[in-house]
């Protein structure tokens, strides 16, 4: 399985990933870092629906060796997610942005078709139910 941004509430605080990094800078009202204008998209997928498509995955027919992609393919601007972490946190943190890396796509999100054809799986729970599961986690860390 090719596996695309997942989250849970345990995340290290310090994994320099996306979602854990604003969260703790929100929490703290630290100004937020977001690289580039905010406009370029990802793609986030809570833990529970990422193990629903494994099971799914172990549960296949022994002929699917796959690769599939697991992860959830609605995308949202890095400013969108920005947004929204700051409303669920209450943050009064700003807002600094930093330039993109050269290498950084504008774009990710992955192609499910296959594990919806085959594997019948399709993740349900949204970024905002997510984050509303996750923040907690980090408010009480």
């Amino acid at each position: 399985a090719c596996i695309f941004n997942t989250y849970i509430p345990r995340m290290n605080p310090k994994d320099g990933r996306v979602i854990s990094t604003i969260i703790i800078q929100a929490l703290n009202n630290e100004t937020v870092t977001v690289c580039g204008d905010g406009m370029q998209t990802r793609s986030f997928c809570y833990v529970d629906d990422l193990i629903g498509g494994f099971i799914r995955l172990m549960s296949a027919d022994d002929n699917f060796t796959g690769p599939v992609n697991l992860g959830n393919p609605e995308e949202f601007s890095i400013k969108e997610l920005t947004d929204t972490i700051l409303e669920l946190t209450k943050s009064k943190s700003n807002i600094d942005y930093f330039p993109l890396p050269a290498d950084d796509p504008a774009r990710r999100r992955p192609d499910i078709e296959l594990a919806k054809s085959v594997l019948n799986w399709v993740p349900k729970i949204s970024l905002r139910q997510g984050l509303e599961m996750t923040i907690p986690y980090f408010q009480k860390n």
